[in-house]
Formats: C-alpha cells, sequence, structure tokens
C-alpha cells in the first residue's frame, strides 16, 4: 500500500548523535522523525524523490557548513517547508541573519524543552499543511489550464477556419443557384455549433475543477497511488446522507497515477457522479469502485441501475448524447472525459446491461517495467 502516513514528518539536523536521539525520542509518538547529523546529509534526504518531509529543525552550530546556510537553501529549493532553528548562542548578529535569510518559523534555545518543542512541531505541521494544501491547489489549476489550452486549441480553430471560409464564399459569392452555399454556411454553422459547444463543456469541467482544488489536493494527488485518490474523492465528494454507504471499494492492486493526476481525480468525480445520479429512485443502490492491474492499470466505476439502451451505448463516447437532457445535461461529459484519459495514452470504455447495470473503466497507460 503506497499511502502516506498521517503523521506530520519532521527532519531534524544536528551534529550530536545524543541531541537526535532525544529530539526522536520526546516528539516520536505525535510525529515521524529523520534526522542528519549535518548539511549535506539533510539536503541529500530532502532530494529523494519519495521525500515527504513537513518540517524541518536545524540546530545552527555544527562542523562545516552552519544551519544558516541549510535554510537559505532550504528557502530557495523547498520553500514549502516549515522552518525552525535551534541554537545555544545569543549572537544576535548571527540569529538576524539567519530570520532575515531564511523566513524562520520559530527559534528555539537549547537546552530544548520538551513541552515547547511539542507545541512548536505542532504549529509547524498545521502551517506545513495549509502550504502544501495551497501549493497542490496551484499545481491543479496548472495541470488542468495546461489540458484546457490543449484540448480548446483545435476546436476553437475549426471555428475559426469554417468563419473565414463562410466569409470567403460570401464575399466572393460563389454559388451555384444559391444552393451549394447555403448548403455549406448549414454545414459549417453545424460543426461550429458542435465545436462551441464542446469547448462550452470543457470550460465547465475546468470550473469545476478548480472549484475542488482547494479540498481535493488535501490528499497529494499530484504523488499519491489510485487507492488514495479514490479515498481522497470519496472524503470530499459532496455526498447525500445515505450515499456513502452504498459506495464500496475494492483494491486488488494499487499503482501509482502519474500523468495528470488532478484532470484524472476529475474525470473519477465525474464517473462518480454520473453512478449517483443513474441510482436516484432505484432500489437497493450500490455502486462499486475497483482498483486494478490487469494488461494495464485500471480504476472501475460499476453502478446497478437502469443501465443504457443499446442505441445510446455505441454513441456515448462518439456524440454528444444525453440521457439527463432535461437536467441540463449537455451529453459532452464522457466525450470530455475520455479525451483526458487519451491525452497522456489512457481511455475509457462502457459497458452497460439496460435494466441491470453501467461499468466504466477508465484505463491507463501501461505500467513501465522495472529494470532487471
Amino acid at each position: 500500500m503506497n499511502q502516506r502516513s498521517q503523521a506530520p514528518t519532521v527532519l531534524y539536523v544536528d551534529d550530536e548523535e545524543l541531541a537526535r536521539k532525544y529530539f526522536a525520542r520526546a516528539v516520536e509518538n505525535d510525529f515521524t522523525v529523520l534526522t542528519a547529523p549535518s548539511v549535506d546529509e539533510a539536503l541529500e534526504i530532502l532530494a529523494k524523490p519519495d521525500s515527504d518531509i513537513d518540517v524541518l529543525v536545524t540546530d545552527y552550530r555544527m562542523p562545516g557548513r552552519v544551519g544558516g546556510e541549510l535554510l537559505r537553501q532550504v528557502e530557495r529549493d523547498y520553500p514549502h517547508l516549515v522552518r525552525i532553528l535551534v541554537t545555544a548562542y545569543a549572537d544576535k548578529e548571527v540569529l538576524l541573519e539567519t530570520i532575515n535569510g531564511g523566513d524562520i518559523f520559530r527559534i528555539l534555545e537549547k537546552p530544548l524543552d520538551t513541552h515547547t518543542v511539542r507545541d512548536a512541531l505542532r504549529l509547524a505541521s498545521e502551517s506545513a499543511r495549509e502550504r502544501a494544501m495551497r501549493r497542490q491547489s496551484l499545481l491543479a489549476i496548472e495541470e488542468t489550464v495546461a489540458f484546457l489550452a490543449h484540448e480548446l486549441n483545435t476546436p476553437l480553430a475549426t471555428i475559426a477556419n469554417f468563419a473565414r471560409n463562410i466569409q470567403r464564399r460570401i464575399n466572393g459569392q460563389v454559388e451555384d443557384n444559391g444552393l451549394p452555399l447555403r448548403a455549406d454556411i448549414g454545414n459549417a454553422a453545424a460543426h461550429m455549433n458542435d465545436n462551441a459547444r464542446y469547448c462550452l463543456s470543457v470550460l465547465a469541467s475546468f470550473v469545476e475543477s478548480v472549484k475542488r482544488a482547494s479540498v481535493v489536493p488535501a490528499a497529494r494527488l499530484a504523488s499519491g497511488s489510485a487507492q488514495q485518490m479514490v479515498t481522497a474523492l470519496l472524503g470530499v465528494y459532496p455526498l447525500a446522507p445515505g450515499q456513502r454507504e452504498m459506495i464500496e471499494v475494492d483494491v486488488q492492486a494499487d499503482f501509482n497515477v502519474r500523468a495528470s493526476p488532478n484532470c484524472v481525480a476529475l474525470v473519477l468525480s465525474s464517473l462518480l457522479s454520473n453512478a449517483l445520479r443513474a441510482l436516484q429512485g432505484q432500489p437497493d443502490p450500490a455502486v462499486r469502485i475497483t482498483v486494478g492491474v490487469a494488461q494495464r492499470p485500471y480504476i472501475v466505476v460499476e453502478d446497478n441501475g437502469p443501465g443504457i439502451a443499446p442505441a445510446l451505448l455505441n454513441r456515448l463516447l462518439l456524440d454528444p448524447v444525453s440521457m439527463h437532457g432535461d437536467e441540463g445535461g449537455s451529453g459532452w461529459g464522457l466525450i470530455f472525459c475520455n479525451r483526458v484519459m487519451q491525452s497522456f495514452g489512457g481511455h475509457l470504455r462502457v459497458q452497460s446491461e439496460q435494466g441491470c447495470r453501467t461499468t466504466v473503466t477508465m484505463n491507463f497507460p501501461q505500467l513501465e517495467k522495472e529494470p532487471a
């Protein structure tokens, strides 16, 4: 299971081995503690790909590079970390230089008092959590903006091209008894309408993703697994009373969601919304979300609703067909979700038995093989 521990992680840097052991014993019941004897080793820990540190606590006086250098480099390279300085020296010039150059959250004086340390770490971890949520919100918006720009480019270019052609035909009055020109205009208008509706649908989905960006990233989707994503979504999704009890999660094999995790979370949210809407008024409603890996990783969302008529099923990922037009549905939702999956090499698969169930599978690209 690739899941982050609930306890905040603290990196404590001190060249004295006894000081590191004392610090770890003092706070290990409430925090995950990593230690380093020097600035260079601390930077090696921070540089690891799976490093997930919330708070940095460093002594000032150490052989070689001092703690002030570490604080300044961390401020530059890891600005989201909350930084605490430990010192046994009352050198005001040193402290002022460090504070001005390193954005210090707290200064703790040696010998460390256990209660003071715990209180400082509790406040620091809360600040770290807030910073992480803001940072992930920005990443989520950046990711969805990038997809939005890429996805809207083609339909908007198509609209512009048809508009230019119509304008040229009208200006040149190129027509045969008026019929071909009217037919061309009608055909172009239909294409322009379809592309414009798709653009509006993509924008609506983007706005919805921005609304959720302040809560979903609390689970750190950018570095999380499929199981983490499902858990995070169910934790923040606005479920009606009784809906959580009818959702079952089955993790057969977990995998990391590496490409566009925030867009993938948006697709998963949309599929869950469709399933819950299909179950309104149904007896014994149930949704099953399955995470697994076969020939490729997948997430399946299955409901025991009324299913989809075969005539509509074959068109869902190709044409804007809405089963909820009376509720304002545009029919572009699944097409948009499929385009998101296709953007990084995946795709959707929709299966349904009318009167029985509907299953939507999010197929991800095959996992890269580990080197021998």
